[in-house]
């Protein structure tokens, strides 16, 4: 390895030039101000010791171990470290009387020994003075696999230096050149250390580091750490000018744009904002309350800068009490005729609803104003719950105004977020009552019961005070934070189910039950609503197609299973679809003749493909033992069979057909009720030797409830007694073990079931007999109904068996023959000795 420095050829005492904060290194030059005296007198003590006192002078530069010194006292020997560097004075600047100006460079390390103060010839102390013995590194006579390891310690110091210039603010492309070119690595070592902020002491000891490798690999590791932390530095300081210029450029170009709209007579001035904010307010229909809370909300803007981020805050808030209503709109006097008609025209059926409607009008009539009202609109899919509310409103002459509910988990949903929180707005009543831009809409909550509740709150809670007429008119918002007045609103609610909605905000609205639409009512929505609808969204006109009422019948009972109408308004739309293709068909290829298109029932298949339900229907003729029972479900009644079998066996009973526990339970009791008050019946057959079977088709479809417990009676007295029930006849209703038939529910829709199916007799419980004005009247007319007090009545009706009177002493129709033989011999029995063991002594 080549050396640049050649050390001294010999030991030699030489002055000393203390140093402060500054550590010399051999090869480097750098200026110096020297003002201490002991350091003046060094210098001439230089000079003195060079022939003729011309430069360069040589010393000793050695840093002084405390920085904090003081510069009028001379440094002693024990304040010096013991290794240092021989230097050059290359120039001197200015005079010993204002400091001088020194222009020092390294030349090579040394071992500082005999460190003394030396005196001039008066005796007084001078200058220290010290041997100046050469202090080569460690390793320099390395040779072989060592120097090999030195050049690669310095290609890996060149390869870290040139990358940590690389951050430096500049010049970094000439320092890479000059690093490029040092080829000894003790020289790049003491040019890395003089050049990088490093504590002083920490340089110190690299100087004073006599292996050459150890030296060189402190300082690699030196600068990979302050290129990393020059790295993160230089990272922050790019994303911090990249904010700070996007900053300043948004507002050069708001400058720009207010000067140009200032050009233009365009720019209106906070003040005029404000003045604007204050007319409106004071302009306004609001309560002195609100009004107040508006006022100090406006001085806060005022007292804001136009460009803190709280002034878009109190402008949003000032713009929505601005535009809430705060009066209810004046209203047209109220029409009944007209409003009866108008809720006529949109909707077929659904008379409660408009009962209800039109009560309220009149109310309103004769109190000339009053409170709104609540209603609860009850029922499956599809019967028109939401589209009735747009038909309210239209009829009372009121804005409409929907807010969807399904799903909402937060109660700020309804009450609105607190304005503290970035991104708050009002919750959906608010934004509803804006939106409408009236205090007195028709407002419908949407699917009241599908709510849910989360880690947000309860929002069923929360509606709570919104749909109570006593609590509503101070209604709080959290976002507007002053109350509002929802009493004049006319809410109306729609839900599929009550399970989903809570008992208390159940109790704050009138609920109306909307059952199904019957064949009939189906048939007139589709012939008057569903299809002038339907031909108008397809491009078809009246002379085009023609669909008779077979037809749609067809298409309700053979292709649709539903309460409502949805499903029979696709199959329409799929309908006409197919006959637009065969319209332009015949339009093209001018068989117009052909037109109109009048599809029969038989053609359905083809266009629609096979009938996707078939309901039951009454059957021929039925075997003892097989009755027709009535249930409900969703999507209207229907008939269904109770099959009732026996075997030989040891009087197990059978159940099958998904029955539920309740329907179970029913069947129970109908054996019991059989065997213990029916002597007439139960004397006929031993029960302790056959089995029974009891089945309730289809398999598939699971089904429960306690109305089937007639049917189940009948159809077993049927099976025991040998006589078959007449299929027309059909029977519901739950009956007791004492033989009472009580009243069950879906009165209406069982007995349009029945109808459907091609029954004639209905027997229902009589006390259900009050459930019959819901039946449309041409169900009553082709119908007969039946009522039952007790099962003597059903079998009666059912089976044509006459029981005897009810005993109401024993509860028994009729008496077991030879009961009293057959309980002295039960009792004898129970009273005898038992087999394998003697009888009892005698008392």
């Amino acid at each position: 390895m080549a050396e640049i420095f050649a050390p001294a050829s010999e030991t030699q005492r030489l002055p000393i030039l203390a140093l402060r904060n500054l550590v010399l290194f051999p090869g480097m030059s750098l200026p110096i101000r020297v003002g201490r005296a002991q350091s003046l007198r060094a210098i001439r003590r230089a000079r003195e010791m060079t022939s003729a006192g011309n430069l360069p002078l040589r010393l000793i530069a050695v840093l002084q171990k405390s920085a904090e010194l003081d510069m009028s006292l001379p440094v002693k020997p024990t304040d010096l470290y013991n290794v240092g560097v021989v230097c050059e004075i290359e120039k001197i600047k200015g005079n010993e009387n204002e400091g001088l100006q020194l222009f020092i460079k390294g030349v090579t390390r040394v071992r500082i020994e005999d460190l003394k103060e030396e005196t001039d010839t008066n005796g007084e102390a001078s200058n220290l003075s010290g041997l100046a013995v050469p202090f080569e590194n460690s390793d320099m006579g390395a040779t072989g696999t060592d120097l090999e390891s030195f050049d690669s310690l310095l290609a890996t110091l060149k390869e870290a230096t040139k990358q940590l210039v690389e951050f430096l603010p500049a010049g970094s492309d000439q320092l890479s050149a000059l690093i490029e070119d040092i080829e000894d690595l003790e020289f790049l070592t003491y040019v890395t250390v003089a050049n990088l902020d490093l504590p002083i002491d920490e340089k110190q000891k690299l100087l004073e580091e006599p292996s050459l490798r150890e030296r060189a690999t402190k300082i690699v590791s030196i600068v990979s750490r302050t290129k990393s932390e020059l790295q993160v530095k230089s990272e922050i300081r790019d994303k911090l000018n990249t904010k700070l210029g996007k900053t300043q450029r948004d507002h050069i170009l708001r400058e720009q744009m207010k000067a140009i709209r200032e050009e233009l007579g365009d720019e209106v001035s906070e003040s005029e904002k404000t003045d604007d904010y204050r007319k409106k307010i004071e302009d306004s229909k609001m309560p002195a309350e609100t009004k107040k809370v508006a006022r100090d909300e406006l001085k806060r803007l005022e007292s804001l800068s136009s460009q803190s981020p709280e002034t878009h805050i109190i402008r949003n808030y000032l713009e929505l009490l601005l535009a809430l209503p705060w009066e209810p709109d004046a209203e047209d006097p109220i029409d009944l005729q007209k409003a009866r008609a108008s809720l006529e025209s949109d909707h077929f059926g659904l008379d409660k609803v408009k009962k209800r409607i039109l009560e309220h009008l009149a109310t309103l009539k004769l109190r000339g104003g009053g409170r709104g009202m609540i209603l609860l609109l009850i029922g499956p899919p599809g019967v028109g719950k939401t589209s009735l509310g747009a038909s309210i409103a239209k009829a009372i002459g009121r804005k409409f105004v929907r807010a969807a509910l399904g799903g909402v988990r937060d109660d700020a949903e309804i009450r609105g977020h607190r304005r503290t929180y970035i991104g708050a707005m009002p919750g959906r009543v608010i934004q509803g009552l804006k939106r409408a831009g009236s205090m007195n809409p028709v407002f419908m909550l949407d699917e009241i019961d599908k709510l849910g509740r989360g880690y947000g709150g309860d929002p069923a809670a929360a509606l709570l005070e919104v749909l109570d007429t006593e609590q509503n008119n101070t209604f709080q918002d959290h976002y507007l934070d002053v109350p509002y007045d929802l009493s004049k609103v006319l809410f109306i609610a729609t839900a599929n189910s009550l399970e989903g909605i809570p008992g208390p905000l159940l109790d704050r609205m009138e609920v109306i039950d909307l059952t199904g639409y019957t064949s009939v009512e189906k048939l007139h929505i589709a012939k008057n609503h569903l299809l002038p609808k339907q031909m108008e969204e397809h491009g078809l006109k009246a002379h085009h197609i023609e669909i008779s009422d077979e037809v749609l019948r067809t298409l309700i009972n053979g292709y649709t299973r539903e309460a409502g109408v949805r499903s029979l308004q696709r199959q329409l739309a799929g309908l006409l679809r197919s006959l637009a293709a065969k319209v332009v068909d015949a339009e093209q290829s001018d068989a117009v003749a052909t037109l109109p298109l009048r599809p029969e029932s038989k053609d359905l298949e083809d266009l629609l493909g096979p009938v996707k339900f078939d309901h039951e229907e009454s059957l021929a003729t039925a075997p003892a033992g097989v009755v027709t029972g009535l249930a409900w479900t969703p999507v209207g009644g229907e008939i269904l069979f109770v099959e009732a079998t026996s075997m030989p066996g040891n009087g197990k009973l059978t159940l099958t057909g998904q029955l539920g526990e309740v329907m179970k339970e029913s069947v129970q009791i109908a054996l019991t009720l059989i065997r213990s008050r029916l002597p007439q019946v139960s004397e006929q057959l031993d029960f302790e030797k056959r089995d029974f079977h009891v089945h309730v088709p289809a398999g598939a479809i699971p089904k429960d409830g306690p109305s089937a417990g007639v049917a189940m009676v009948t159809a077993l007295t049927s099976l025991i007694t040998g006589k078959s029930v007449n299929p027309k006849i059909a029977m519901t209703g739950e009956v007791t073990l004492r033989g009472k038939v009580t009243p069950i529910g879906g009165v209406k829709e069982k007995i349009m079931g029945a109808h459907r199916a091609g029954v004639t007799t209905v027997i229902i419980p009589r006390k259900n007999e009050r459930d019959l004005r819901d039946v449309p009247a041409e169900v009553k007319a082709a119908v007969h109904i039946e009522f039952a007090d007790d099962i003597a009545d059903v079998l009666r009706i059912a089976v044509g068996l006459d029981l005897p009177p009810l005993d109401e002493t024993t509860g028994l129709w009729g008496a077991f023959k030879e009961s009293r033989q057959r309980n002295a011999k039960v009792s004898e029995q129970m009273s005898g000795p038992r087999r394998g063991r003697s009888a009892p002594p005698n008392a």
